[in-house]
């Protein structure tokens, strides 16, 4: 060999390194070894995280069909609390009778039109617990504020004040422009609806989570570990400023901003050092660049963990997916964050499909938890001299992709222009072309694939309890259930609510969130609330980047 493939690393690598500067303390600034003292996984929360039985916790995503079905399979299930999938009619703004969602009704999610959908959803909850005792999430980004809407209507109708509600909506719609595609309205009112989230749920809702920042999305649609942090973060840098402008204390809001997660792929060392760069990142930005006074709000909330996510995964010999997951879990907990043991086997979506995938990933976290004992010491790898001086070398990079953001204006000029489109797509084709010419090596997909190699697909032995073929009626229920809300509405009550949308939407600096509510009473759609914004907005057109 002319050179040697192993990297070694001597106190040279880490020299003049100044530790309460660069590392730190668990719980301190800058937060490299974690973002506390003692982490969520080693406390009794942590405990119940785990679970004890295979029965879903709180707050798993799902969405089957209908709201019917949802409803009494969360209550046959004895769910508390509800993350929502929506189908992609609900999350592109239109009505499931509308022609643009034919066959797509009811498929990757749940179909919720009117208030009425909503109601149904949440009698799964009745007897169990109270809109005030539950999370709600809902993962939605362009109608957000419109389905926040109805959660708050659904509130008032139960008595609940919304200031004791607790949930997270998604409500990040540039990622949605950088790669996920469920957007409807052009970036400006766009991220001014993401104001009104912030400035109304500050005052009326302060316990409910305005956005759930994601780097997840890009990463699957082809953004390397780093390009994902730096856009996410150039992402949030643009939402933070939002709540500025309006006049808002970054130390009143900025708690209620989270992260999803970052996405995460194979590449051990990396997704590790990319992890505390992270919490570093963050935390000075928010103390250097916005003056953040209160050590809390230094602090990255959600998004600390390692997510191994389902384009690391394979269609061929799926048992392999479960010790990818695996990996991932160790890469979250001696990245000094949260873990669990991915989604194995059959069910890479993580939309709870499979219980034996469900049970396996369980295990997998209890294992390395309970057994193996990960989680008794916090940043295991800090001081080590090859992971510090990658630390370094990870975050520089990430701070590079934002200052090319910042160059071209900022995120949102970034997404207008197609920069970052264009940036994931050339990572996307580079990842590909590696695996391709072999480069980048995939057992069992480009290499280990000989006549000799075993195909090991166990079989499935516990149905799930949502028949498969209930989706075949599910779009004809639900156009059934809304023509008899559209009958059944005063109609003229509807128009007035609509009609007052449409003059708040032309003036900047309304609040579009107490008009929405005044519309989802009237049993208004999603569809016919977004078509008055589409005729007010306009949509957005993809930039070309070719």
């Amino acid at each position: 060999m002319s050179e040697s493939p192993c990297q070694f690393c001597t106190p040279l690598d880490v020299r003049d390194r100044d530790y309460l500067q660069k590392d730190g303390f668990p719980g301190e600034y800058p937060h490299t070894r974690g973002s506390y003292a003692v982490p969520v996984y080693a406390t009794p929360f942590g405990e119940v995280l785990e679970g004890g039985v295979v029965a879903p916790r709180a707050g798993q995503y799902a969405g089957y069909g209908t709201v019917e079905e949802t409803r009494d399979l969360w209550r046959a299930e004895k769910r508390r609390g509800a993350n929502i999938a929506f189908d992609l009619p609900t999350q592109c703004g239109y009505d499931s009778d509308n022609p643009l969602a034919e066959g797509e009704v009811g498929r990757a999610g749940i179909a919720v039109d009117t208030l009425d959908d909503l109601e149904t959803l949440y009698e799964a909850f009745e007897g169990l617990t109270t809109l005030d005792g539950m999370v709600s999430n809902f993962t939605i980004n362009a109608p957000c504020n419109i389905i926040l809407a109805m959660y708050f209507a659904l509130a008032e109708k139960k008595g609940v004040p919304m200031a004791k509600l607790h949930g997270t909506p998604q409500n990040d719609i540039l990622k949605e422009f950088a790669a996920r595609g469920t957007y409807i309205f052009p970036p400006e009112p766009s991220m001014r609806m993401i104001r009104d989230t912030i400035t109304y749920c500050s005052k009326y809702a302060p316990e409910i989570n305005v956005i759930s920042i994601c780097g997840y999305h890009m990463r699957e649609a082809g953004a390397s570990e780093v390009q994902s942090a730096g856009f996410t973060f150039s992402h949030a840098i643009a939402y933070v400023q939002l709540g500025l402008n309006a006049g808002l204390d970054i130390d009143q809001f900025i708690r209620r901003f989270t992260f999803l997660d970052f996405g995460g792929g194979m590449d051990f060392w990396r997704e590790i050092a990319r992890a505390r760069a992270n919490r570093r990142i963050w935390a000075r930005i928010m103390k250097e660049r916005f003056g953040a006074k209160n050590p809390r709000s230094w602090i990255m909330s959600g998004g600390d963990t390692i997510f191994v996510g389902p384009s690391a995964y394979t269609l061929q010999r799926p048992l392999n997916n479960l010790v990818r997951g695996v990996i991932g879990g160790v890469m979250g907990y001696l990245g000094a964050g949260f873990t669990f043991g991915g989604f194995p086997w059959d069910e890479v979506y993580g939309l709870g499909h499979s219980y034996e995938a469900r049970q396996l990933s369980l295990d997998a976290g209890r294992i390395l938890r309970y057994e193996a004992k990960l989680k008794q010491v916090v940043d295991p790898l800090g001081g080590s001299y090859f992971v510090e001086a990658l630390t370094d070398e990870v975050e520089e990079e990430i701070w590079d992709v934002i200052r090319k953001l910042e160059d071209v204006g900022g995120a949102v000029e970034a997404v207008k222009s197609g920069h970052i489109q264009q940036e994931i797509a050339r990572s996307a084709y580079k990842f590909h072309r590696e695996i391709e010419t072999g480069e980048r090596v995939i057992v069992g997909v480009n290499k280990f694939t000989g006549e000799e190699e075993l195909e090991v697909v166990p079989p499935r032995l516990v149905p799930h309890p949502y028949d498969p073929k209930k989706l075949e009626s599910a779009a004809e229920r639900q156009l059934a259930r809304l023509a008899r809300i559209k009958k059944e509405r005063d109609q003229g009550r509807v128009d007035g609510a609509l009609k007052a949308v449409h003059k708040a939407a032309k003036k900047e600096d309304e609040n579009l969130v107490p008009y929405f509510m005044d519309a989802v009473k009237a049993y208004a759609t999603v569809g016919e609330i977004c078509d008055v914004l589409r005729d007010v907005f306009g949509e957005y057109e993809v930039p070309s980047i070719l």
